[in-house]
């Protein structure tokens, strides 16, 4: 703690795993995060611990399956094609209820697609990815440093819930350089208190099983619903999020990872010629912070999402605000947005937010020229006559006749 390294993004999130107490990696190469696997083939065995280079993604998952259930910190890492080819592996360890830590560094897709940065990986990051009822916790980081220090929350989450947790980076953190400072104590593993449902030695203790299935009629139901209630406790407890300059904004950009960086330029550019533009950052991508988002949407009536991605990160968004406000989208599937292209892009929402709010102030004009000649020409009261007291002639024979002393 307190010293600064200049690393790669990769090479920061391997030491950060190291020092979070991981001591069992298996992967396999995929650009572009193979200095991951390549760090942690050296720096494992100076802490003890052991990396494995498997012939296959499918190999590697299972490998984590098998130490996860030890109860050692494990990880695994990949990219795009690569964490497809591992669903599988991790629907299983979802199932088991085995807490481990592994990061997508997404490339361009689909297929083999490119090499170069993407977030097109997002649905299949936040909606499980695999087969069957699961989640997967996934943080999002923008910078080197938390690339270095989000594999210690990753562990934290995934032993608390006994699930798996995730970072979805992309090749722009994974290969740029700056400085990082972990801000976290070393772990020592051998300090770490067993949980009780760990494998490995059985002398002493009662029969443990870890496995992904039940064939008993309706366990799987009941198991299921309790995983559900533990998503449930993760969402109202586990929502990660920032937000820059949303005091006075009129527009709100919602992005994250790279693109949250990308934006964080153009919003300078726009409060420099006085654009009320603010940010708003999902770091939990799941769980998602949409009680947030909504809030906001009470106050802001205009949102710009930006994504590397074609339209997959705006629908939680849109979900979240649910038709408080307008939510834009600038997307660019498989491609890296300029900063300026950006900032193009809040002007001409901007544009549209002077526009509506001229037609508003338009139509109160309108209806208070209604509303002021409709009391001009409102007519005058007229006053109601008095209604007029007539004697009938017999009437006035009677009152004569009772003067003189009534009729004879």
């Amino acid at each position: 703690m307190g010293e600064k390294i200049l690393m790669k993004g990769n090479e920061a999130m391997a030491e950060g795993a190291v020092r979070a107490g991981c001591r069992f990696f298996s992967g396999y190469p995929i650009t572009p995060q193979n200095e991951v696997p390549e760090y942690m083939s050296w720096r494992l065995p100076e802490v003890g611990g052991a990396f494995v280079q498997a012939e296959s993604e499918v190999a590697a998952i299972n490998m984590i399956y098998g130490a996860a259930a030890t109860g050692i910190r494990s990880m695994t890492s990949s990219s795009s094609p690569g964490i497809s080819l591992k669903q599988e592996g991790i629907s299983y360890c979802a199932g088991a209820d085995l807490p481990f830590f592994f990061a997508n560094v997404v490339r361009g897709g689909p297929g083999l697609g490119n090499i170069a940065a993407s977030q097109g990986d997002y649905h299949q990051s936040v909606r499980g990815g695999g087969h069957g009822d699961y989640r997967t916790i996934v943080l999002a980081p923008n910078s080197v440093d938390e690339m270095g220090n989000f594999p210690m929350k990753c562990f934290e989450l995934a032993e608390k819930y006994r699930m798996p947790a995730m970072i979805l980076a992309d090749g722009i953190l994974g290969q740029m350089m700056e400085p990082v400072e972990f801000k976290f104590e070393t772990v020592d593993p051998k300090s770490r208190r067993e949980k009780g449902w760990e494998l490995g030695v059985a002398a002493g203790r009662g029969k443990r099983i870890v496995k992904s299935y039940d064939l008993r009629e309706n366990e799987l139901e009941k198991i299921n619903f309790a995983r559900m209630k533990k998503y449930q406790e993760i969402e109202a407890k586990e929502v990660l999020y920032e937000t820059r300059n949303c005091q006075d904004a009129d527009l709100v950009i919602v992005a994250y990872g790279t693109s949250s960086r990308i934006a964080s330029a153009a919003i300078k550019m726009a409060r420099d010629k006085g654009l009320k533009v603010g940010m708003f950052r999902p770091i939990t991508l799941w769980p998602f912070p949409s009680r947030e988002l909504a809030k906001l949407a009470e106050k802001v009536k205009n949102f710009l999402v930006v994504e590397m991605s074609m339209g997959q990160f705006v629908q939680d968004v849109r979900l979240a605000i649910n038709g408080q406000a307008a939510v834009e989208l600038y997307a660019r599937p498989a491609g890296i947005p300029a900063s300026e292209e950006v900032f193009a892009e809040i002007e001409k929402v901007y544009k549209k937010i002077k526009q509506t709010k001229n037609v508003k102030k338009a139509v109160k004009v309108v209806k208070a020229v209604k509303a002021s000649a409709a009391r001009k020409a409102k007519p005058a009261k007229i006053a109601k006559a008095k209604p007029v007291k007539r004697s009938t002639p017999n009437v006035k024979r009677a009152k004569a006749a009772k003067k003189k002393g009534g009729r004879k």
